[in-house]
């Protein structure tokens, strides 16, 4: 028996640093490259970190385009998590405490409205922003990204508010605490894993969106990072040294972000994905 679970073991092992290989070496080759000029890529084609210099840095943090739409994620991505996750308690709050008509509806579309693809509805909010003269504006692309956040949060704070127990907020009321204050001072505390890990991915998911700020904001004044990584490619020259250098400090926030809070994503989507 001891020598078939070793080999299993050992598959295992071979497996995953296949795995591992194919995740990290889209990774490697950004770093590597953002190091090398764009006349090294050519005379020299090597996967290995050759003629490495900081130049292409350099003409990053040199660029006011690279700072400004550094600035206008930073806003937008801020300003999405911070009034996503309170929305999201909220909702999530209601639809697992309180008791009111139509509560189960309420759910379901909460859940058919994360799971559609918001590939699938850039046509008509384009129209709607237009509409409302929200295009080329931050808090168009900012309410835009909390019809998307709000839901999924929703559903994954639901989880732990269902594993609280409920004579806590009763409690809390009986001690002449407002409905308000039992969820703030009894509740939330509680929570705290799940809210960072929604936190941390409506972060990432409003740093890295691209087709929304690419349609709705056309003025180079409000850009976003990820189209002022797109616009570096013309028609007549890819600048893939500069491009993989953009891209690389682009990476960092979210890197970070992943770091610090590995177990509470983990422990987030556990719990969350989870009812009852």
């Amino acid at each position: 028996m001891a020598n078939p679970r070793r080999k299993l073991h050992f598959g295992s092992y071979i497996f995953l640093t296949f795995v591992l290989i194919f995740t990290l070496f889209p990774v490697y080759y950004m770093v590597s490259v953002s190091f090398r000029s764009q006349s090294s890529l050519y005379i020299n084609p090597s996967w290995l970190p050759v003629d490495l210099q900081i130049k292409n840095f350099v003409a990053v943090f040199q660029s006011d385009e690279f700072l400004n739409s550094l600035g206008n994620s930073l806003i937008i991505s801020s300003v999405t998590t911070v009034v996503g996750l309170l929305f999201s308690v909220l909702a999530a709050y209601s639809l697992t405490i309180l008791r009111y008509r139509g509560r189960d509806t309420l759910f379901r579309l909460i859940v058919v409205a994360f799971l559609t693809p918001s590939a699938l509805l850039f046509i008509p909010l384009a129209g709607i922003a237009s509409g409302l003269n929200l295009s080329n504006s931050l808090i168009g692309l900012i309410l835009i990204y909390l019809s998307f956040v709000v839901p999924l949060g929703t559903y994954l704070l639901i989880g732990f508010f269902e594993n609280l127990v409920g004579e806590l907020e009763d409690a809390a009321r009986i001690d002449g605490a407002s409905r308000l204050q039992a969820l703030w001072y009894v509740l939330v505390p509680l929570i705290v894993p799940g809210m960072v890990a929604v936190g941390i991915l409506t972060f990432s998911a409003s740093w890295n969106e691209l087709l929304y700020s690419l349609v709705i904001n056309v003025n180079p004044d409000v850009r976003t990072l990820p189209v002022a990584i797109l616009n570096l490619m013309t028609a007549d020259e890819t600048p893939l040294s500069l491009i993989m250098a953009y891209s690389t400090m682009a990476s960092m926030p979210i890197v970070i972000l992943f770091y610090v809070g590995q177990r509470y994503i983990v422990e987030g989507l556990q719990t969350g994905a989870v009812k009852g």
